[in-house]
């Protein structure tokens, strides 16, 4: 091992996660997400040209989110180094005070700074109330706001401050993605792969600031592929897992100067303690979700327990948990027992009472009584045909019947048209349709979604 390596990987004081290293510190190293930093990209043009709007980038973990956001940083302090102020804040550690100090910051600035631009990482942590204090700073041009999450911002994100946002969605990373990510990883701390039908490296040695040094340790491309291919699109859980086993073979190697092997045992065994990381460290509990959601939908009372207690097991609010519960009741019971929805309200209610751990017991009881009882998507389907025809409609949407609008003003009407208008409604009366003329025979509920 190297005199460089050793003294990165053992006496490094300050140590720094290699997912964080390997951040991208311009558009070059920047990986995936063409359609949004991509050439001729709305938002590419406009950071070239260094002018930066408010904005949210809404994506699924570790798809580069954070990494888009510390890129456009580093170009604003190339491009406009004593002109615009950058602030990085995290919604989970920060509240409405430190929001104030940036206010007055930036009024403090405007003499300094043409502009200050604050990222504020998980945004959707901050309550909707919270999120007013953006409002009329942002609209004022006080500051340009940044925000990532992996929540939806018509959900998570207070309407007037979204109308105030150009949000940007980015998608799972694909599996070449992540190889790539990869790759430049395991450069980066001395290591090679090699390809196991030739048995030869396949990292270019001249890439690298010393040629001669000898690899630490050699990863196939075999279990690299499988890597990227596991990890879901979620770049961080790869370099997780990949420094995690790197890690222990390395420090653990008995001869300094051979490189060792980095095998698909190591890697399943890494990977296994990375995604516990994870999602302790990041709260990414998304994907527990949506198994719990299945597993209530499939009837397996079994796996949503178990989904359940790996939720609780991240420490997620267990009102955030109750109230996923009451979507479900609705979305995937429905009519077909009545009884559900108001189980699962009374338990967030219960949830905000008593609090955790106390109230482990009623998620636990609600979980099950879900995943037991029958289920129905009637009205769900039927809403979203009904949303679907709305949506798909080209030009001004179908009037409301004048039989079923509302006719107290009736006699003012009647004194300005006459009996024109009277016998106009009684003649649509006659036709007994609650639907706008054209939809009359439409029937949400046999539309297959």
């Amino acid at each position: 091992m190297s005199n460089i390596n050793q003294h990165k990987i053992t006496t490094n004081k300050e140590y720094v996660p290699l997912a964080e290293k390997m951040r991208p510190v311009c558009l070059d190293d920047y990986v995936g997400q063409e359609q949004v930093i991509g050439s001729n990209t709305v938002l590419q043009q406009l950071l070239t040209k260094g002018c930066i709007p408010s904005m949210v980038f809404w994506g699924p973990p570790g798809c580069g989110k954070s990494s888009l956001a510390h890129v456009i940083s580093r170009l604003c302090k190339e491009i406009h180094a004593d002109q615009i102020h950058v602030i990085k804040l995290s919604a989970t550690s920060s509240g409405v005070s430190n929001i104030k100090d940036i206010v007055n910051k930036a009024k403090n600035g405007f003499k300094l700074y043409r502009q200050t631009i604050v990222f504020m990482d998980e945004i959707h942590r901050f309550n909707k109330l919270q999120q007013d204090i953006f409002l009329p700073h942002v609209e004022a041009g006080t500051f340009t706001l940044i925000g990532t999450t992996t929540e939806n911002p018509s959900y998570s994100l207070n309407s007037a401050l979204l109308s105030r946002c150009r949000v940007f969605v980015l998608n799972k990373l694909t599996t070449l993605n992540v190889m790539e990510i990869l790759y430049k990883a395991i450069s980066s701390i001395n290591g090679e792969i090699y390809d196991p039908q030739n048995k030869k490296l396949s990292n270019n040695s001249q890439d690298k600031p010393n040629s001669t040094s000898k690899p630490d340790f050699t990863i196939s491309k075999t279990v690299t592929e499988w890597l990227a291919e596991v990890c879901d699109g979620d770049a961080r859980v790869a370099l997780n897992g990949l420094e995690l086993a790197v890690k222990t073979k390395v420090l653990n190697k008995p001869n300094p100067s051979h490189f060792v092997p980095i095998t698909l045992e190591d890697v399943k065994e890494s990977l296994k303690q990375a995604h516990m990381l994870s999602d302790k460290q990041t709260n990414n509990t998304h994907h527990l979700y949506f198994a719990l959601h299945k597993s209530i939908k499939g009837g397996n009372a079994n796996a949503s327990l178990y989904w359940l207690a790996r939720i609780m097991a991240v420490k997620e609010d267990p009102v955030n948990i109750a109230r996923r519960l009451v979507r479900i009741s609705s979305e995937d019971i429905g009519l077909a027992d009545s009884e559900a929805l108001g189980i699962a309200v009374h338990t967030m209610h219960g949830c905000q009472m008593i609090g955790m751990p106390e109230c482990d017991v009623l998620l636990g009881q609600c979980v099950v009584y879900l995943t037991k009882t029958s289920k129905s998507r009637l009205i769900h389907n039927a809403l979203e045909s009904a949303k679907s025809i709305i949506t798909r409609h080209k030009g001004p949407q179908p009037a409301v019947p004048l039989h079923i609008k509302d006719r107290s003003g009736e006699r003012k009407l009647q004194a300005i048209f006459g009996h024109k208008k009277e016998n106009l409604v009684r003649k649509e009366e006659s036709i007994k349709t609650y639907l706008p003329f054209g939809l009359q025979h439409k029937n949400f509920f046999l539309d297959d979604l």
